[in-house]
């Protein structure tokens, strides 16, 4: 916690030194221009990249499978997007840095490796009103499926009039 402090209270003020010893080299409006092209090439890669990685965890999706890969790779691409927009450039190599595919590949492995994934699909449900008399089956997954009937009570009163109804008429 105390490093994340440390770095909101430097990272600033190194940026602020950089920008203007950049100023001083190549001039003001040289170095605003140069943060302006770095913004918008790292937004238009982001973009490509987002969509890419969008693309992949929908494919994923459909396919049954949970996008672990593509949803650790949306948070590095959302961080490095943000990284991108802030004015400096220290800020902008960090947030090039995680647009580079390999490279944010090795961090996602990494992030990966220590998570764990909870799929809860395949746990068991308790149900309070379980029939105990074997109106359950369990399939080949693991998975029970009840069987039974469902009424509505307007469909109860309908069935009950009809039948009254035809109780007064003969069958031909």
């Amino acid at each position: 916690m105390r490093y994340l402090l440390l770095i909101f209270i430097a990272m600033p003020i190194i940026e602020m030194w950089l920008l203007i010893t950049v100023g001083r080299e190549i001039g003001a409006w040289s170095t605003i221009g140069l943060v302006l092209l770095t913004a918008a090439v790292g937004f238009s890669l982001l973009r490509r990249q987002g969509f890419a990685t969008f693309f992949r965890a929908r494919q994923k999706m459909d396919a049954g499978e949970l996008p672990a890969i593509e949803m650790v790779e949306a948070i590095i691409l959302a961080v490095c997007g943000a990284l991108l927009v802030t004015p400096g450039f220290v800020t902008d190599i960090v947030g090039f840095a995680g647009l580079v595919p390999g490279f944010r590949r090795l961090i996602v492995t990494g992030m990966v490796s220590k998570m764990e994934v909870v799929d809860y699909r395949s746990q068991q449900t308790q149900y309070r009103h379980m029939p105990p008399n074997g109106y359950s089956q369990t399939s080949q997954e693991g998975s029970e499926t009840l069987e039974g009937e469902y009424w509505r009570e307007t469909d109860q009163k309908n069935n009950q009039e009809n039948n009254v109804e035809n109780k007064g008429k003969k069958d031909p």
